[in-house]
């Protein structure tokens, strides 16, 4: 990490992290500065907000000091959560089940048709707990003209294996819709892996016949939750399928591909259940599950990796960018998709990047506001505020934070700034002018870099490089832009 010496305004790498002590409120004014000359004033330098209403203040004390303020503000920071301030729903529960930005973000037919899809929904489940019954009292469990008990009995519980797997569902929805759109091959890939797990549970049921329901529960539940990444991540892969706006057409016609794969494995399933080794031999059962997963998952991977997307996400913007600071080119976008790994996790790949910190992590533990003033005028014309810590000899860490008006654009060029600072490490005690240069680089690199783009036949409407949502970076002193 960076440390500063008392005076001088020079940082120095290595030794331990910053950490800047929560300081109080301004409860007092200012003391004044030795010399007989006029103390200066106490001035805001910017503020962070929070969804939650929280705006956190980075304050000079009028003596080159940093205090920090906590205000927490009834009437919440954007527009969405204003237009619902007044209703009797939880933000927390619009968040959940509307889609982010909404209304903004949907057609305005959205809401009433979900509205009266729900009911919808509830009845046909309803029909299904009661066909459920009947179809057990069908294949012997209970009749109804003896002992119904055990049809329904069986129909319970067997209704209530689904109703917990479809938590999975609901905590994937509400909690995580937003992923889709940045990465559908990885979460596609994670579903099959993930419900592979959950056929685990079902296939140790016959082991455990005493515990049937927990296990085949949590077996439900893991296939549900493979759902509910699934079928929002196939969904974005339909419509990258579309591209003369025939989404319909396309969703059918993978319906006659889906349809006919199931009839020819439903019918493999039969003739391999009926020969004598699997019948009799329940490790001659498993083992075949087994091959045969491990087949499907192979072939899972080969067709999400033919995909070829012409979005740009934070995995194929590191693979473009990196090719441009190293190389001067651009790869085109058949050639990113090859290079794409479908399994990594964006945050592990070099140089890792965190988006979306607060000031203090950047400052460590600096309590001085000369550090603030220096960053913020240092990027006055970006829309981002991007620093480093570095722990010993591990590779630094890239801090990056957003200002209000911060678009896709701004976290494309800070990765753009934050390979080329991993490219050229620095070689001299000197940070900022080390950040300088690779600003510098940046002004007159870009430009080129998105010519190269377009050259490559990359669209620039097609970023979707999504802002965090939180803290969002105010500049609040007189002196500065936003």
């Amino acid at each position: 990490m960076l440390s500063t010496p008392a005076a001088g305004g020079h940082f120095r790498r290595g030794g331990l992290p910053w950490r800047l002590r929560p300081r109080s409120c301004l409860a007092s004014p200012p003391s004044s500065s030795g010399g007989g000359g006029e103390p200066e004033k106490a001035r805001p330098l910017l503020a962070e907000r929070y969804r939650d209403g929280v705006v956190k203040r980075y304050i000079s004390d009028g003596n080159s000091k940093l205090q920090l303020r906590l205000e927490k503000h009834e009437s919440p920071v954007n527009a969405v959560e204003d237009e619902n301030a007044d209703s009797l729903i939880p933000q927390a529960i619009w968040d959940f089940v509307l889609p982010a930005g909404f209304p903004g973000s949907v057609s305005v037919d959205y809401l009433e048709y979900m509205l009266l899809q729900f009911p919808t929904n509830v009845t046909g489940w309803i029909c299904h707990v009661l066909v459920t019954s009947s179809l057990l009292k069908a294949v012997g469990v209970g009749s109804f003209t003896g002992t119904s008990a055990a049809a329904s009995a069986a129909a319970i519980r067997w209704v209530s294996k689904d109703g917990i797997g479809a938590f999975g569902r609901l905590l994937i929805g509400g909690r995580f819709g937003a992923l889709f759109d940045d990465d559908p091959k990885k979460w596609r890939m994670y579903a099959d892996i993930i419900g592979s797990a959950g056929s685990i549970f079902e296939l140790m049921t016959p082991l455990y016949p005493d515990y049937f329901l927990p296990l085949a529960s949590l077996g439900n539940l893991a296939k549900a939750i493979a759902r509910g990444f699934k079928d929002p991540s196939f969904r974005v892969i339909q419509n990258h399928f579309a591209e003369s706006g025939n989404l319909g057409e396309v969703a059918a016609k993978e319906e006659v591909w889906e349809v006919g794969a199931q009839l020819l494995g439903l019918s493999t399933g039969v003739l391999i259940m009926d020969t004598a080794g699997v019948k009799s031999s329940y490790l001659t059962l498993a083992l075949t599950w087994l091959s045969v997963r491990l087949l499907h998952l192979w072939l899972r991977y080969q067709s999400l990796s033919v995909l070829k997307f012409r979005t740009i996400n934070l995995k194929r913007g590191r693979i473009l960018v990196r090719s441009h600071v190293a190389q001067h080119t651009v790869p085109g976008y058949v050639a990113c998709n090859e290079e794409e790994n479908i399994l990594t996790w964006e945050r592990f790949l070099p140089p890792q990047i965190s988006f979306g910190v607060p000031m203090e992590r950047m400052l460590g533990g600096d309590e001085s506001s000369d550090m603030v003033d220096r960053l913020l005028k240092l990027y006055k014309n970006e829309k981002y505020i991007l620093f480093f810590e570095q722990f010993g000899s591990r590779e630094p860490t890239f801090l990056v934070t957003f200002k209000e008006s911060a678009t896709s654009m701004s976290v494309l060029r800070s990765l753009w700034q934050a390979h080329w600072l991993h490219k050229n490490q620095l070689r001299q005690e000197e940070v900022f002018p080390w950040l300088e240069e690779s600003l510098v680089a940046l002004e007159n690199g870009f430009t080129d870099f998105l010519e190269q783009m377009c050259s490559a036949g990359w669209d620039q409407n097609l970023i979707i490089l999504k802002v965090p949502k939180e803290p969002v970076l105010v500049l609040e002193h007189l002196d500065q832009e936003v």
